[in-house]
């Protein structure tokens, strides 16, 4: 068999240069079990990003491959637009299992197109539809997706400078983000302040805001760095939208199914939305997306929302599968008990090295932010990011056999999002590894200073 080069070099020739993960990750994959990894050079690997959060249980996990092996001897066709089969009457079935008790009695589903952005797009026509108003609230450093509408509901700029004019009518409100609080706060005082913002905004008259069709946020922000809402100010955002007749959409598509240590990530602030969003884990590893709704915003007409990959019966047959796992087993107390362990161990790695400006997360959905330290901190002590280093702690993680993916602001947050099924043994070695890079890239970079825009 061929190895990476191989692979790499008819890939970048012959695929689009909006192509990103193997520009930080150069390997072509070529066998995969639980977490772990095979390139085409012989290497294994951990694998703690797992399909960007999509394989809540690991690569072929057996559970997965039995369900997809079922619907192959079935008979049953394997593509069905809308149409109901046995395998969607029981993906259905363990979807609506899985939601809290309150939503799920007056919850809808809609099937959509295979993507979480896809989702995205039809929950955004749900609530217009439903509302009868245009305007949407979405959050600083919130990620929805790539395509028109949910590009339009994200922060990060990068992929929308050479667009041209995004959906109209989008309205950014500020995140909590403690370590970079952006009224220079931190902590409760500052998401209070948040919240009062966002209240006060919505009670203005003269705010040049119409009143929402709907709000989209993530409970803990995936892309936009890991960061985790707090309790409290969730369940402000939720108190004033309820109050005032705007939907709101939690975007469950990454910290959704156990990851954050809850089935859901918003169960943490114990607060029912109106609208969830649900791609990536839903669909065993296969391509599956869907908008769960309150019955009440069901007013949109026949053919509102179509997809032709939307009756995927082997996604629904390997999400069935894979939700009743998570359940049975109890994954999500998994995830929360093996995450605090891994940031636990997180934590003492950045005692021992000096440019960890914070660990935090939720559950199986950690970041670490990478932080210039021998520069000028801010009000609050926290550090300038040094996205450059960041870059090197991943790769000196792939050299040791580590997959990691970064996000955040200026990319300087490293990202650790491992299957469901981690053991404690295999955290503790990711863990190990993670410890060596960073101090390796350290070293490789000492005496390097950064430029980063404010």
């Amino acid at each position: 068999m061929p190895g990476n080069g191989f692979y790499l070099e008819s890939q970048q020739r012959r695929e689009s240069n909006a192509r990103s993960y193997p520009r930080k990750l150069p390997v072509a994959l070529t066998e995969a079990a639980g977490m772990k990894v095979k390139d085409a050079d012989g290497n294994w690997y951990f694998d703690c990003l797992a399909g960007a959060g999509t394989l809540a249980l690991g690569h072929n996990h057996p559970v997965v491959i039995e369900a997809i092996r079922g619907v192959l001897d079935t008979g049953l066709p394997l593509h069905t637009l809308d149409l109901t089969t046995p395998v969607k009457e029981h993906f259905v079935d363990e979807l609506f299992a899985s939601l809290p008790p309150a939503f799920a009695a007056r919850a809808k589903v809609q099937f959509c197109g295979p993507s979480g952005a896809d989702a995205v797009e039809a929950a955004l026509k749900l609530v217009k539809t439903a509302t009868g108003r245009r305007t949407m609230l979405s959050f600083h450093g919130g990620y929805h997706g790539m395509t028109h509408g949910a590009l339009g509901l994200t922060g990060n700029l990068g992929p929308k400078g050479a667009v041209g004019p995004l959906m109209s009518d989008v309205h950014f409100l500020p995140y909590p983000y403690s370590y970079r609080c952006p009224f220079e706060l931190g902590g409760e005082q500052g998401w209070q302040v948040a919240a009062r913002y966002a209240e006060r905004m919505l009670a203005d008259p003269e705010s040049g805001i119409v009143q929402p069709a709907g709000m989209i946020m993530e409970a803990v922000q995936g892309e936009g760095g890991v960061i985790p809402s707090p309790d409290g100010w969730l369940k402000e955002m939720r108190a004033m939208t309820a109050a005032r007749g705007i939907p709101l959409i939690m975007d469950e598509v990454q910290a959704g199914i156990g990851r954050t240590g809850k089935m859901f990530a918003f169960e943490h602030a114990d607060i029912v939305p109106d609208v969830i969003v649900l791609s990536k884990a839903i669909g065993g590893s296969l391509p599956l997306a869907v908008v769960v709704y309150d019955e009440s915003l069901d007013v949109w007409q026949p053919g509102a929302h179509a997809g032709t990959f939307r009756g995927n019966q082997m996604a629904m047959a390997a999400g069935a599968a894979t939700l009743k796992f998570i359940r049975d087993n109890r994954l999500e107390t998994h995830a929360a008990a093996i995450g605090e362990r891994l940031q636990e161990a997180l934590r003492r790695i950045q005692a021992d090295v000096s440019c960890i400006g914070e660990v935090r997360g939720k559950g199986l959905m950690i970041g670490v932010e990478i932080v210039q330290s021998d520069a000028e901190p801010d009000r609050l002590g926290a550090y300038p990011a040094r996205p450059g280093l960041a870059r090197a702690i991943q790769q000196a993680c792939l050299a040791r056999g580590l997959i990691l993916e970064l996000g955040g602001r200026h990319g300087s947050v490293v990202r650790f999002l491992p299957p469901l099924i981690i053991t404690p043994e295999q955290a503790d070695e990711v863990a190990s590894r993670f410890h060596d890079a960073v101090r390796a890239a350290e070293l490789a970079c000492s005496g390097v200073r950064e430029e980063v825009r404010a």
